[in-house]
């Protein structure tokens, strides 16, 4: 399957699916978003479902059993794993050529 048609990831999926390494709920997963990403990427509830949705679609995350039957959990597949790690080296390869460009090596 070619993976990168799901490239580039807008930063919301990105902070998503790194958060979904470890199952968790869409509640948990809004809060880790803003931590990692130290406050920049605040994700609203309903961007949130619309996201999840659309990455269940995608087949890049998937539902786990949850002890509470209130909360639906999710996790990233191995699919988005490798999206995710393809994400990180194309974005390690801009920086990459940026510090080659400004000498910054």
């Amino acid at each position: 399957m070619n993976l990168e048609k799901h490239l580039p990831l807008t930063e919301t999926t990105y902070y998503i699916l790194l958060s979904l390494l470890e199952p968790g709920h869409g509640y948990a997963v809004m809060q880790k978003a803003e931590e990692l990403s130290e406050g920049r990427v605040r994700i609203a509830a309903g961007t949130m479902y619309g996201a999840l949705e659309n990455l269940l679609k995608q087949k890049l995350i998937a539902s786990v059993p949850s002890s509470d039957p209130r909360r639906k959990m999710y996790k990233t597949t191995e699919e988005g794993a490798r999206v995710l790690k393809l994400e990180v080296q194309r974005l390690k390869h801009m920086v990459d050529i940026y510090n080659r460009i400004q000498g910054d090596e």
